[in-house]
């Protein structure tokens, strides 16, 4: 996982122009992009800035991307908001069944939010 602390912004015109990140980080983003390819799982730049640049998990970042507030996720889901929020949490790692729910219910495949 990246840590957003490992991260640096560079910026051209006061707007962020690159990031550097540590080189074993890119590694795992190298690799990772590569095995994406093969099995055509597609994160959008929007989704992949929100969990990179603010450390938000990939639930919460696909439902941001996607406009949906925690309450309607648990609507869809059948369960609380309270329990969304948990799941949330960026140090939480749910178990493939609750990501297989997580995906139906915001319409993406579960590849999409596994790291």
């Amino acid at each position: 996982m990246i840590h957003s602390e490992n991260i640096q912004i560079i910026k051209q015109d006061g707007k962020p122009a690159f990031a550097v990140i540590p080189y074993d980080e890119y590694l795992v983003l190298a690799e990772n992009h590569k095995s994406d390819e093969d099995n055509g799982v597609f994160i959008p730049h929007e989704v992949a800035k929100e969990i990179l640049t603010n450390g938000t998990s990939y639930i919460a970042a696909w439902r941001k991307h996607l406009g949906i507030n925690q309450t309607e996720l648990a609507t869809r889901m059948g369960i609380k908001q309270s329990a969304v929020s948990q799941m949330e949490k960026p140090d939480i790692n749910p178990q493939r069944k609750t990501l297989e729910a997580v995906a139906l219910a915001l319409g993406i495949e579960v590849e999409q939010l596994i790291q």
